[in-house]
């Protein structure tokens, strides 16, 4: 087995795929180099020596500067490497030239499409139940309880271990329950979203609350909604109409909305509201799939409890996903501005528009300045379970994260929930925080989200698939449960081109309602909207 790996011809450091000792001798092509310090495995090891104040590269940029002398064969760590990025300016630049995937034998491809009276294609077909406010959070719950179990949406849970465990008699419990047959089987689920804000904040965070509930309540996925309001709140009934009106001013579908302050008891708004509501989820069921072209998939790309294999074997796979998707006329959205710091000049290159090239660097520095101002800074992003793993650095995990854009053109640069309208490549303004990342993804439209991990991490989203992509076998074996495909046979040498055809059937698979995503079956439902306080 090959015990390391050098991604890039000019890179500085190779990266172990197996725990190295003093005194081992590893080869990569012709270049031997004694091993001078224990290197964990997915860590990196210095390919020459280095001095103080030398830039070391990764994927054939530059990730980290050396707080210290660095020997040959030396692990490469937050001990000696401190995160650098080199600056950035717009200049002169070439026609971005891409040579796309072959997808001839897609052309003729179908997926089992949701589609929408306006045409949208959705992978599909949810209620969609949300608050306006934090305060209401509590009757959103008691309606999910109330249509999930009786619909037959809800999955086991733990209440029989429950009574076990007290010792009460469990002769009653051990039969098996009867299936509660779907009154309505063209509707895939009743979804819920909770939050924390609505209120007590700024009128902009509240704004932006209103913009991302209107991008899901849009979303081609959702057949309507039920709103809760409570009536004083930051977050008004008419902040969201109006937010609804511009996010699509066509928008036909069943919208109910509950104010509380306006009725004599929760007992009877709650009443109406389950009676209201069941009464619409006839007419949404009355929506059947039919088979429509590839170029309707939208799929977002994401990172989170990354290793130091992601950048090697999951994140590229999902690239080529990417790059598949926009060959057959479809869409992919790249994200999490921190986790692209020192990939800007590549991406720049990559902007069909100049003036997306602009706006690319404006967020970037702006997003940075904010950091700096409340006392951070894009180099605190890799998180613990990141640095233990191999990434050490923003840069060196930013240049890894990059590789789940694939190579196609950039045909768009938009800002959280700005609404994708292109075919091709389009960048998000998002923090890397995962759950405000995929948030933020599918109210740009994206109806299926691809989500690489090395460490683990059952994330799921209230209205998209979210498929869990692990960089290594030994988390997709033991996290079973959790991860629904694995690019470790990557690392051990299967093509990447075969290994990402697999999982771009998965993705078709999952658009067209014939796989459940594990997140889905977990009923792992997150929302968190980024609040424009600094979230790295």
């Amino acid at each position: 087995m090959q015990r390391v790996i050098c991604i890039h011809p000019d890179d500085s450091m190779l990266v172990a795929l197996a725990d190295l000792a003093p005194g081992d001798v590893v080869t990569w092509n012709d270049e031997n180099i004694l091993v001078s310090t224990p290197v964990k495995t997915k860590h990196k090891l210095a390919r020459r020596a280095f001095a103080e104040g030398d830039l070391l590269s990764m994927y054939g940029v530059v990730v980290g500067k050396a707080t210290q002398p660095i020997r040959k064969g030396e692990a490469v760590t937050t001990e000696n490497l401190a995160h650098h990025a080199a600056e950035v300016e717009i200049g002169e630049s070439k026609p971005y030239t891409w040579t796309p995937p072959d997808v001839a034998d897609l052309a003729e491809a179908t997926f089992d499409g949701v589609v929408r009276a306006d045409g949208r294609v959705g992978t599909a077909n949810y209620w969609l139940i949300f608050p306006l406010v934090f305060c209401e959070n509590r009757n959103v719950e008691h309606l999910r309880n109330a249509l999930e179990r009786p619909l037959g949406y809800a999955t086991d849970d733990l209440a029989a271990l429950t009574l076990s465990l007290l010792g009460e008699d469990m002769a009653a419990f051990e039969a098996p329950a009867k299936p509660v047959v779907r009154p309505f089987p063209n509707l895939d689920g009743v979804r819920v979203i909770t939050h924390n804000g609505g209120c007590g904040g700024t009128r902009a965070d509240a704004r932006s609350l209103c913009k991302v509930l209107s991008s899901y309540a849009d979303h081609p996925n959702v057949a309507g909604i039920t709103v809760f309001s409570l009536g004083c709140q930051n977050a008004q009934i008419g902040m969201f109409k109006d937010a609804l009106a511009r996010q699509n001013p066509h928008f036909d579908k069943p919208v109910l909305m509950y104010e509380q302050q306006q009725w004599d008891s929760e007992e009877a708004m709650m009443k109406a509201v389950l009676q209201d509501t069941l009464a619409h989820l006839k007419d949404a069921n009355k929506v059947t799939r039919r088979p429509m072209p590839l170029s309707h998939l939208k799929i977002g790309v994401k990172c989170g409890g990354s290793d130091g294999f992601s950048g090697i074997s999951a994140n590229p796979a999902m690239g080529y996903v990417s790059d598949m998707v926009v060959a057959v006329g479809g869409s992919s959205i790249l994200a999490e501005f921190p986790e692209l710091c020192g990939v800007e000049a590549n991406l720049i290159e990559r902007c069909v528009q100049d003036e997306d090239k602009r706006r690319f660097l404006g967020m970037m520095r702006d997003f940075e300045q904010r950091a700096l101002a409340v006392g951070t800074h894009f180099a605190d992003n890799p998180s613990p379970g990141n640095i233990r793993d191999g990434l050490i650095t923003d840069a060196m995990k930013s240049a890894g994260a990059a590789k789940k854009g694939g190579t196609s053109p950039i045909v768009s640069v938009l800002d959280y929930a700005e609404q994708t309208d292109k075919p091709g490549l389009s960048l998000l303004c998002t923090p890397g925080g995962d759950v405000e990342s995929v948030t933020g993804i599918v109210a740009s439209g994206a109806n299926v989200v691809l989500f690489s991990t090395g460490l683990g991490t059952p994330t799921g989203n209230p209205i998209v698939p979210v498929l869990k992509i692990s960089s290594n076998t030994r988390v997709a074996t033991k996290l079973k449960d959790l991860i629904d495909f694995d690019c470790g046979p990557i690392i051990e040498g299967t093509p990447l081109p075969q290994v990402a055809r697999g999982l771009f059937d998965m993705v078709v698979a999952t658009a067209g309602g014939k796989y459940t995503c594990k997140a889905d079956r977990l009923q792992q439902y997150d929302f968190i909207f980024w609040k424009r306080d600094i979230s790295l």
